[in-house]
Parts: structure tokens; sequence; C-alpha cells
């Protein structure tokens, strides 16, 4: 592959891994505006972030094992259209609880591009060289969640809350076209799987008993579930506890996805020289040290400085866990890529919905619910990784 071919498909690639922090960040800081708009608790409104993680995760269920039978461009291209409409349908919401219908569709629809373009990297690269790619993967969706929640804000200057939504149907229309004819089938048709429903659920329940699967993906799914604590928790604490703007929040929360891109560029150079097992379990102890100081710094009430450094520890650790749990989750598994990619998806999705939610249980804005969640599942994230991937050479 050529250098400016690997740029192009890197590119497509890592916009389509984007779909999760595009259509979950920009809207962040229009939070508070729709509970406002709306007339309802926060965490009625942050029940449709969960809707749309929960369509992120059960959406790989399908889009996955479909890719695998039929290819990866039929499925995606599905996807990619159906998400444009989710988008628009958004837009339209007139309540919370339909808003929280058309984000569970869009987070279906979304789902293509998350699965299929892990499935393709599988296609093409196999043992280092993966690693290596989805780090170059991480620079580029890195770029996302960087600006978005920023575009975000300053759309919200600009516009009612529903001109995020349309900036969401764009983003997918934009990515239809490029997949439509830029993006080559990397499935060949003697690969793929033909064996209907049974087949898919034999393959899957075969993933679920492999203990070195389960365990990377559990690590990884984990610390997914800490990120999104802090992403469905942060608008609310910045914003009503320590008296940042709209604007600011969009700052703090780009300099944190930044930290992801910057590790996982830093994770792309270290793999000449560490394994991406080692690197994988330095990630897990950044986030266990920066989930411990943001319990502290919460119960102790040591300041703002704490508190924001804790977090980028934890968010930037992702770009150290991701990359190296996915490589050495999919790095045996060259036939089953699309099904081993979404079940990778729905644990990080699906354990990110249900700890969504449980940021705003007491219904106070308080931090404490955040800091203890995402606490509690760095440490089970890095006891996982100890206790179900022990023994195993990689």
């Amino acid at each position: 592959m050529t250098g400016r071919r690997r740029l192009s498909i890197a590119l497509i690639l890592g916009s389509l891994s984007a779909f999760g922090p595009m259509s979950i960040d920009l809207y962040l800081p229009a939070l508070p505006v729709l509970a406002r708009e709306f007339a309802v608790e926060d965490s009625s409104v942050q029940l449709t972030l969960t809707a749309c993680l929960a369509g992120l995760a059960l959406g790989q269920l399908l889009s996955g094992p479909y890719s695998d039978a039929l290819g990866r461009r039929r499925p995606l291209l599905i996807g990619l259209a159906l998400y444009t409409l989710a988008s628009i349908g958004c837009a339209l919401a007139p309540s919370a609880t339909v808003l929280t219908g058309m984000r569970l569709v869009q987070g279906l629809a979304g789902a293509a591009g998350l699965v299929i373009a892990r499935a393709v990297v599988r296609d093409l690269f196999e043992g280092l060289e993966l690693a290596r790619f989805l780090s170059l993967l991480m620079l580029i969706s890195g770029i996302a969640p960087i600006v978005a929640p920023l575009i975000g804000s300053q759309l919200l200057r600009l516009f009612p809350w529903q001109g995020l939504f349309a900036a969401l149907a764009a983003y997918g229309l934009v990515l239809l076209i490029a997949c439509a004819f830029f993006l080559p089938e990397s499935l060949a048709p003697g690969d793929r799987h033909t064996g209907g429903l049974s087949a898919t659920l034999a393959v899957m329940g075969g993933l679920l008993t492999d203990r070195r699967f389960v365990g990377y993906a559990l690590t990884t799914g984990l610390i997914f579930a800490a990120m999104f604590s802090y992403i469905s928790g942060s608008p609310f604490v910045l914003q009503q506890n320590y008296g940042f703007s709209p604007t600011l929040f969009g700052v703090a929360f780009g300099v944190n996805a930044f930290g992801i891109a910057l590790f996982g560029q830093l994770n792309r150079v270290l793999l000449s020289r560490w394994a991406p097992r080692r690197m994988l379990l330095a990630g897990l102890v950044i986030a266990l040290a920066g989930g411990v100081g943001l319990l502290v710094a919460v119960l102790a009430d040591l300041g703002l400085p704490v508190v924001l450094t804790s977090l980028f520890a934890v968010v930037a650790s992702v770009g150290l866990v991701l990359p190296n749990a996915t490589a050495m989750a999919l790095g045996g598994l060259p036939s089953q890529a699309g099904s081993a990619s979404a079940l990778l998806g729905v644990l990080q999705f699906l354990l990110g919905a249900i700890a969504a939610p449980l940021v705003g249980i007491t219904g106070d804005g308080s931090a404490v619910p955040m800091a203890v969640l995402m606490c509690g599942l760095t440490v089970a994230g890095l006891l996982c990784f100890v206790v179900l991937t022990r023994g195993r050479v990689d």
C-alpha cells in the first residue's frame, strides 16, 4: 500500500471511528440547555446520552456479523444513510422523550462506522502493524472529541440546539459520499461467512468462552465506561459546580481529548521498543492513578487543579489502552474480525450506557458520583487485565 493510499484510508477510517465522539461530544455543552428547553431533570437529558450509547453498542451486534457475511461496504453505506436521516429526526424532536428515541436510532445506525472501521483495519493489517495503524486512527479520530465540544459551544451561540444535530447530519452525509467513492471493499468473497444467524451466534459464543478475548474486551470496556462517566458528568460538574461557561467547558474538554491523541501517538512511537501488552499496562496504571486522584480530590476538596489533572490522566489513558487492547483482542481472529469487533464495541458502549446516567443519581450536580464511578471502573479494568489475561503471551 502506497503512503498516499494509506493516508486516504486512514482519514476515512479515522472519521468513521469518530462517530462515537462526534455523536456524543458535539452536544455536550447543550445538555443544561436541553434540560431547560424541555423542562426536565438533568437525569432525563442524560438519558439521551444513554440512548445513543446503547444504540452504538447494540448496533454493532448487527453491523459486525453482517459485514462478515456481506462484505464491508454494503452494511457501512446503509448505516451512514440511516445515521444522516436519524440526525435530522433528532433536530426535529419536539420533546426529550422523542429525542431519546431518535438518539437510539442514531446510535444504532452510527455503530456501522465504528465496527466496520475496526474490521477493515484487521482485514488490511496484522501484528505490530495492526497496533500501529490503530494508533494512527487514534490521532485522526482523536481530533473529534477535541473539536466537537468547541464546535458545539460555538454553534450554540449562533443557532438553537437543533443546529447541533443538523451538523451531525452533514457529517454523516459527507462520510457517505466519501465511502461510496473512495473506500474499496476489503473482505474478499471467499473470506465471507454465509452460515446465517446460527453461524453468527456460534462465532460469538466461541469468542465469549475465550478468556484471552474476554479479558482484553472487559479491560477496554471498563476504561471506556470510566471515560463515559466523565463525558456524562463533566458538563454539569464543571459548569454548575466550578462555574465554567459552555465555551470554557469546551476548551477543558478539548484539552482532555487532546490527551487521547497525544498518548495514542506516544504509543505508536514506543511500540518499536515495548510490546503492546506492556503499553496497555502503562495505560491502565495511569488511568488508576487518575481515578484515585479524582476521588481523593473531590472528597477532600483539594481544588480544581487537582480535579482537572486527575480527569486528564483518566481520559488520556484511553490513547494507550484502546489500540493495544484492541490489537491483542483481534490479533488471533483474522476470519472473525467483524464479529469480534462488534463484541468489543458492545462491551465498550454498553458499559458506558450503564455508567452515564449514574453520575447524576444524586440529582444535585455533585461531583462525588462521577468520582466514585471513575475510580471504581479504573480499578476494575486493571483487575480484569491482571486476572483474565495472565499467562498469555502477546
